[in-house]
């Protein structure tokens, strides 16, 4: 899951990053309005988290701004806004949850994780796709029951396969989604090639059927045809 920090003291910006990155989640950062502005209409994100006080805007144009560019990104406002005006205003635009500061790194973990299960798994701890089960809390994969061992990016790449089942991604769109902006320096998508084939080899190992299919000129496509 790619995340979005929106937050000008970068103290906060660098803790609230680190403590996502510790549970899986592939973080990138901006300290002001207009960074922001410009990676939500250059990058995907599956969570945006906000403040509302920026330094050359307000966030809750952003969640405006955001909610034009998809649907389905979820959205975390974060502020020192105590009001009940302002909660309102947050959720009625397009916000799926507001957290006031100050707050514990922990809830917001926990708000994170709840709101990429409601958006990709109608809110269940569990997801399963034939004889693969995946565990989103403990970050457990098994195959016909038995446990299998992923590298991180590795895991990352197959829940966002199974948030994206029977659709053609791009390798770029892959490569966005495991490295965020740190794909923009390299030469080509073997990095991505390379994630994919150890996938693959890991599950076919464990007896699952080859669900990844290379699609021409595109990229790839997990399921059944």
């Amino acid at each position: 899951m790619k995340i979005l920090i929106i937050e000008d003291e970068r103290s906060l910006s660098e803790s609230i990053s680190s403590h996502l990155g510790k549970e899986g989640f592939t973080c990138e950062q901006a300290y002001n309005y207009d960074t922001a502005s410009e990676k939500i209409n250059l990058y995907s994100y599956e969570c945006i988290i906000v403040d509302l006080n920026l330094p050359d805007g307000i966030g809750f144009d952003i969640v405006e701004q955001m909610k034009k560019i998809s649907s389905t990104t979820g959205i975390i406002i974060i502020s020192a806004r105590n009001s009940v005006d302002d909660k309102i205003k947050g959720l009625e635009i397009g916000s799926d949850d507001y957290l006031t500061k100050p707050f514990h790194l922990s809830e917001l973990n926990a708000r994170v994780k709840s709101l990429f299960r409601r958006k990709n798994f109608q809110g269940s701890n569990e997801i399963g796709y034939n004889e693969i089960r995946i565990n989103l809390n403990q970050r457990t994969v098994f195959v016909h029951e038995e446990e299998m061992h992923l590298s991180k990016k590795e895991y990352d790449l197959l829940l966002y396969f199974l948030s994206n089942k029977e659709n053609a991604l791009t390798k770029a769109a892959i490569a966005e989604h495991l490295w965020g902006d740190n794909i923009d320096s390299a030469d080509s998508f073997d990095l991505v090639y390379s994630q994919i084939k150890n996938l693959r080899r890991k599950l076919i190992e464990k007896g699952s059927k080859d669900y990844l299919h290379s699609i021409y000129g595109i990229g790839y496509k997990f399921g059944e045809h």
